[in-house]
């Protein structure tokens, strides 16, 4: 590693949707790839991961969707309502975004989860490797543990059963630079990151806790899947907070407009 913070922006799989499951407004019922055709707020949902190069650790947050979502979400229902672009057999996932920067699994010092949905700890279980430290937020991990059968709404067991997760109590200092931000409201516990880059200044990736630019507002625009809305509310006002003491570039979980702008690797890292 350098010894230069470095942060590149992996892609790790574009899903399509109804956009109301990210953006309540008036008037609109969520549909499924069935059910596309009709007037819906459908289009894509882009997940990512950032990777994030310290002369202390090597740290990935967050994983993307797994190839095998179909048939792994099947019995959620939910691969009708977040099917994923890429082939399952080609590029645009976890593992060819780490490959296309010639990184494995085992090169990552520090995986930390920002919530153990689907879409976000699905290749978790990649890194159950006795080297790589798994980090979330206390909150998520104590309640994943009410969870009876295959899953409970978008969080499905199987993606983190059995790892050693490290707890992580509040905002908390994971290396000089680079820090999580406690946001609920999503999930029980949710959490943002935020990189204090050298030459590009803070970045804070919302993950959940803001999926899109329409929902940061003011006012801030609640989505679909909430599990604590007034929790979600003091969450986004916490964000907006920091960005307006830091002058933060945000960057939001699941925006397709906002991802066209961004330099994405293997093309492009920040400094």
């Amino acid at each position: 590693m350098s010894d230069a913070m470095k942060l590149h922006i992996l892609s790790t799989g574009v899903m399509e949707c109804d956009h109301t499951w990210l953006l309540l407004q008036a008037g609109n019922t969520i549909t499924s790839r069935h059910d596309k055709h009709k007037p819906a707020a459908w289009g894509e949902c882009p997940t990512h991961a950032v990777l994030v190069e310290t002369p202390e650790a090597r740290i990935l947050w967050d994983t993307g969707v797994p190839r095998d979502w179909e048939t792994r979400w099947a019995p959620t229902g939910f691969q009708d309502f977040f099917p994923v672009q890429e082939d399952p057999a080609g590029p645009g996932y976890l593992d060819t975004a780490l490959a296309d920067l010639e990184l494995t699994t085992d090169d990552i010092d520090i995986l930390v989860l920002s919530h153990l949905h689907f879409d976000h700890a699905a290749n978790a279980k990649a890194f159950d490797n006795g080297k790589t430290r798994i980090l979330a937020q206390h909150d998520e991990i104590e309640g994943v543990k009410t969870i009876e059968g295959y899953s409970k709404g978008a969080h499905i067991v199987s993606d983190f059963a059995g790892l050693n997760i490290e707890a992580v109590h509040g905002d908390a200092e994971i290396v000089p630079g680079v820090s999580v931000i406690s946001t609920p409201g999503h999930t029980w516990g949710t959490m943002s990151l935020r990189v204090d880059l050298p030459s590009s200044g803070t970045k804070i990736f919302t993950s959940d806790a803001v999926y899109l630019g329409a929902s940061w507002g003011p006012p801030a625009i609640g989505a679909g899947i909430v599990w604590d809305s007034v929790g979600w509310l003091e969450s986004v006002d916490k964000l907006r907070r920091i960005q307006a003491e830091t002058g933060a570039e945000m960057i939001f979980g699941h925006d397709p407009e906002q991802r066209k702008g961004l330099t994405l690797a293997p093309l492009g890292f920040y400094l």
